[in-house]
């Protein structure tokens, strides 16, 4: 199972999906010295102040991206343990590129929002480079198992 290809690059697909939990996609700090947080699985504000530090985090809807990832990091696992059934690992892989692009989707369509909002440019280029790194290596890893599924076929062919 770990000799192939594809099951190398499954695996990083979940790693960098669970790495990506924990990077920020979109970061501000305005002149007060007030800092707006926006990570997959929730988005936060902190004020610095005379009384201390007070932090104030939205869960909903912003985590429907932390969502995603998990959903994603699942597919690729079972794809992993699908490795005796080409198809159904095909299928499984196949289906984890489409949650893959809803959560790069998802994470620049939050970051573009909050931008608009404050009239800011910028998000977080490691966390949008981890998640397309993961889309990449799934599509790497959907390639190696379709080679696979034709090497079989074509051996089966010839007896």
């Amino acid at each position: 199972m770990w000799q192939r290809f594809q099951t190398l690059f499954l695996a990083l697909v979940v790693i960098l999906m669970i790495a990506s939990l924990f990077l920020p996609i979109w970061t501000y700090v305005d002149g007060t010295g007030t800092r707006y947080d926006l990570y997959p699985i929730h988005y936060s504000i902190t004020t610095i102040g005379d009384a201390g530090e007070a932090k104030e985090t939205a869960y909903f809807p912003y985590s429907l991206t932390a969502i995603l990832m998990v959903a994603a990091a699942t597919i690729a696992i079972q794809s992993i343990r699908r490795y005796d059934n080409r198809p159904t690992q095909m299928l499984l892989t196949a289906i984890n590129t489409f949650v893959l692009m809803a959560v790069l989707g998802s994470a620049i369509y939050f970051g573009f929002r909050l931008n608009k909002e404050f009239q800011y440019v910028g998000l977080s280029r490691l966390a949008l480079w981890t998640i397309f790194g993961a889309v990449a290596f799934n599509w790497i890893a959907m390639r190696f198992i379709r080679r696979d599924e034709k090497i079989v076929r074509d051996s089966e062919r010839l007896r």
